[in-house]
């Protein structure tokens, strides 16, 4: 197949259990690195200064982009196995230099690299598109998206539970220990798989525009996907805002707890790939999109009933991460040897999107309280819906 890459589309190679295994570990495993600092802000605050909560997570995220942006191409024209092992042995050093961090700058500094290196996740969910048969590729990519997933909402929790127990050092050191687990792991279970032609780093990030202009489902999917994103950020950014204050006053481990529940979204991502399978991935784009509407009208009760709000969480996180997997799978099949450049376009979007919805939550909230908070989630996850729902048929 000739692609605008230039590189021959990959021949499917056999998706073993132990390949799967450990391409969903990874992609837990590396995501949650982005994440462990959040609830470990008030120590750090204690320790350097009120300017880290803005620094230290802010860097984490945009390092995080960076990589997606930068990196995550690498895929299509060097061995993805390679760079995982590469980019999680470097994860580990940064940690470790965090961990150590003297002063502010150089914990922002380590917290940049750590999520640039962290988008090793992101390698892993193409090299399962790359892997897995065609007949079942939402599946398997599901799967995988199960561990990223899993890994993003419980990095809150541990590392919360190890911060207050240890301090957040501990939680660093820990994570570069993780990290050089993860490099074996990738060593022991994933296959290799060298690509036939090359391409200059230049014009591999060129395709990347070439994509954009020519696959208009890519431009859907990554703008749909976006508004559900946002509509995700604008929540869970005000959050702990409106139950740690009253009548609820909840600690932050405890509304840390609030992303266990989402464990349970996660876990359908399996499920919304093997419908999308067989059904086609707009169905459930679809129906993905209609549940984050009807989250943030439950959430809406959030004002006075916690129970309002473990359910919001549960369907918000279901009909994300449904929309999300069928995306992927509708994306993936578009030109195969550019899995890595599509899951670039797709992801840059949403944090672009994302970044924007956790603003527009926080300004809602200031001006007019949690129900402002979902006013904006139903807009947002509204017009997510409308961009799949009025797609004409086959376009």
């Amino acid at each position: 197949m000739s692609t605008p890459s230039g590189t021959a589309a990959p021949t499917p190679h056999g998706f073993t259990p132990r390949a799967r295994f450990g391409l969903t570990l990874i992609a837990g495993g590396a995501v949650a690195n982005i994440y462990y600092n959040q609830p470990l802000l008030a120590l750090l605050v204690n320790e350097f200064g009120a300017r880290a909560a803005l620094w230290v997570p802010t860097a984490s995220l945009i390092g995080y982009g960076l990589g997606i942006l930068a990196l995550v191409p690498l895929g299509d024209s060097l061995s993805r196995r390679s760079l995982i092992i590469g980019q999680t042995l470097g994860l580990a050093l940064a940690l470790l230099a965090a961990a150590l961090s003297p002063n502010l700058a150089a914990l922002a500094g380590a917290s940049l690299i750590i999520g640039i290196l962290a988008s090793a996740a992101q390698q892993a969910v193409p090299f399962a598109a790359e892997l897995a048969p065609d007949a079942t590729r939402g599946r398997m990519v599901g799967q995988v998206m199960t561990g990223l997933l899993t890994g993003i909402l419980l990095a809150r929790t541990a590392s919360g539970l190890v911060g207050a127990q240890y301090g957040w050092r501990a939680v660093f050191f820990a994570a570069a220990g993780i990290a050089v687990l993860m490099a074996g792991i990738a060593a022991a279970t994933l296959p290799g798989a060298a690509q036939t032609r090359p391409l200059r780093y230049r014009a591999l990030m060129l395709s990347i525009l070439h994509l954009v202009r020519s696959q208009p489902a890519l431009r859907r999917a990554s703008v749909s996907q976006g508004l559900l994103f946002a509509g995700f950020n604008a929540f869970w950014a005000t959050l702990a805002l409106l139950v740690e204050a009253p009548p609820f006053n909840l600690t932050a481990a405890g509304a840390g707890l609030f992303g266990v529940i989402g464990v349970a979204g996660a876990c359908v991502a399996p499920l919304s790939g093997r419908f999308a399978d067989r059904h086609g991935p707009r169905p459930m784009v679809v129906i993905g999109a209609l549940l984050v509407v009807a989250a943030f009208a439950v959430l809406w009760a959030g004002i006075w009933s916690l129970v309002a709000v473990g359910i919001g969480v549960l369907l918000i996180d279901i009909g994300l991460n449904a929309a999300l997997i069928a995306n992927q799978t509708r994306v993936y099949a578009l030109v195969p040897s550019a899995r890595g450049r599509i899951n670039t376009v797709l992801f840059t979007v949403m944090f672009v999107f994302g970044a924007f919805g956790a603003f527009a939550g926080s300004q809602a909230f200031l001006i007019a309280g949690w129900s402002g908070v979902c006013t904006v989630g139903i807009a947002l996850a509204a017009a997510g819906f409308l961009v799949s729902a009025l797609e004409r048929k086959g376009a």
